[in-house]
């Protein structure tokens, strides 16, 4: 009798750590590195390919315009899929979507590496695109889930350093693989990490109890999938990428295509929005919005992957287009950041359980945004040691954003929704990112412009400098030709305006750091979690 009590106290005492998250609860660390990594591989590959473009354009024999297709495609599938993950982690249950996912994922990246025309590869990379769509939100909420209430923001902390260090290294990884080893290896390098990973997963995660009761709920009371909706929102966020990738090249609101996408997903999203507000089982729950943290956390998160991906994107251009930088060393720049992000997210991931987040936040913003508008000093004279350390001040308040920023956002929701919560507020940070990409791009090009008519009405036959200065360049360069001087000229006016086009687009980054300010009053004060130890 003794001995059978032991043992129904042991199988009650297993039951209470199977409902409080099951296995994954006992192995949080074990679970957290390999479901990271997985966020990490499908985060990369949105940063990795962008330095190989050049590489596929010349060995496909395209034209850039055809070329950008190959980033078009991923993107617009993933943003699609993003806010669906969490109803197909649902209809699907968690572990095997995003198993499928990992799978989907690497089949779909060895197709990419093995495609034999342009075509082809536009196809695979989009079947990619909604492969990676459900990686990050699953990879989140089973990191949220498999935490115990004291080391939640550790886990945020771990799936923090995968998708904000990814996209830091991604240029750095991407043109080393792309000039030593080839550019289909950008893609081919996700089979084996697959491979290792599936296994783990299967052995590791187990959907929550209270996931698993929240699917049946559902399951049993909803009648049949909504198609209509399925389609507004494929509508509407599909156009809506295309527009942000394509909008600078085609003239944005000068071209009848752009304007005819950008009035359609805009109708499509409003129906959509309207249709899922008001459903008993929304393929997207939109009305955890109605939580005023979790929509300052959207808000902020969509602030943070314009800013991160917009600077990311920009810090490159600058160094390879008027500093003279290669594609490695131009990402050489950015990983020394990318390692102080690493460095910094589980000493914020133990702060936060000890002071208020919104501190937390507002430090992080601050150095942020202290650090981008130092940027704006930046000239073609700028040394390799100060672009380092000015980014890495950066990627230093970039750590203090994500880790609290979440904790904050998913404290007042209910473990069940943390599925579709996850699917929401990475499509907030993943459609920022396209967003701050596609308004630097724009800026830079427009203000390039500007400056440079304002540069060129100085120079003038009338105007003596110009003349000392061309009598200056025709002596330093040994030829008589006045043409050679004003050529020389030219070029000169060409990078200053650029270079402050550059400066124009870091201070309004800056400023948009402290722009964000006010949002962290929206934000309950974030008490610091007990440890049960």
């Amino acid at each position: 009798m003794a001995a059978s009590a032991l043992r129904l106290r042991k199988m009650g005492a297993l039951t209470r750590v199977k409902d409080s998250g099951g296995p994954a609860a006992q192995n949080f660390w074990a679970v957290a590195l390999v479901v990271a990594f997985a966020a990490f591989m499908e985060v990369l590959d949105l940063t990795i390919v962008n330095v190989s473009l050049l590489h596929i354009m010349g060995s496909m024999a395209v034209s850039q315009n055809k070329a950008i297709w190959v980033l078009t495609a991923y993107t617009m599938t993933n943003a699609i899929i993003l806010p669906l993950s969490g109803w197909l982690a649902t209809r699907l249950g968690r572990k095997r979507y995003f198993m499928g996912c990992i799978a989907a994922f690497s089949v779909t990246s060895l197709l990419c590496g093995l495609s034999p025309n342009f075509s082809t590869l536009v196809i695979f990379r989009a079947l990619q695109g909604i492969a990676g769509g459900g990686l990050q939100p699953n990879a989140q909420a089973i990191l949220t889930d498999a935490a115990p209430a004291a080391k939640r923001g550790m886990a945020f902390a771990v799936y923090g350093m995968a998708v904000v260090f990814a996209p830091a290294i991604g240029p750095t990884v991407g043109g080393w693989i792309t000039d030593h080893i080839g550019w289909r290896w950008i893609f081919l390098i996700n089979v084996p990490i697959g491979l290792l990973i599936l296994p783990l997963v299967q052995a590791l995660v187990h959907d929550p109890e209270s996931f698993a009761q929240a699917r049946g709920a559902q399951l049993a009371s909803s009648r049949r999938a909504d198609f209509v909706g399925f389609a507004l929102i494929t509508l509407g966020l599909g156009l809506m990428q295309v527009v942000l990738d394509r909008g600078q090249q085609d003239g944005w609101f000068a071209s009848l295509p752009i304007v005819t996408m950008t009035i359609t997903w805009i109708l499509a999203l409003a129906f959509f929005v309207v249709r899922e507000w008001r459903k008993t089982d929304p393929i997207v729950d939109l009305r955890l919005l109605r939580d005023p943290g979790f929509a300052a956390g959207n808000v902020l998160m969509f602030m943070l992957g314009a800013l991160l991906l917009g600077s990311t994107a920009l810090l490159p251009l600058f160094m390879q287009s008027l500093l003279g930088y290669t594609a490695v060393d131009a990402g050489l720049v950015l990983s020394p950041g990318g390692l102080v992000i690493m460095a910094l997210m589980p000493v914020v991931g133990q702060l936060i359980s000890r002071l208020d987040a919104r501190v937390l936040i507002v430090s992080g913003l601050c150095v942020s945004g202290f650090a981008t508008l130092l940027m704006t000093h930046f000239d073609t004279h700028t040394g390799f040691a100060t672009l380092v350390w000015t980014r890495a001040i950066q990627a230093a308040g970039l750590a203090f954003l994500f880790i609290p920023i979440n904790t904050l956002a998913f404290s007042s929701l209910p473990a069940a929704k943390s599925s579709n919560a996850s699917a929401i507020i990475n499509m907030s940070r993943n459609i920022g990112g396209s967003v701050g990409m596609s308004i630097a791009a724009t800026i830079l090009a427009r203000r390039a412009q500007y400056h440079q008519s304002q540069l060129v009405q100085r120079i003038t036959p009338y105007n003596a400098d110009v003349h000392t200065y061309l009598a200056a360049v025709q002596n330093a360069i040994g030829h008589p030709a006045p043409m050679a001087a004003l050529a020389h000229l030219y070029m000169v006016v060409v990078r200053q305006s650029e270079t402050l086009a550059y400066i124009d687009d870091f201070e309004l980054m800056g400023i948009l750091f402290f722009a964000c300010l006010p949002l962290v009053l929206l934000f309950r004060r974030g008490r610091p979690a007990v440890d049960s130890k």
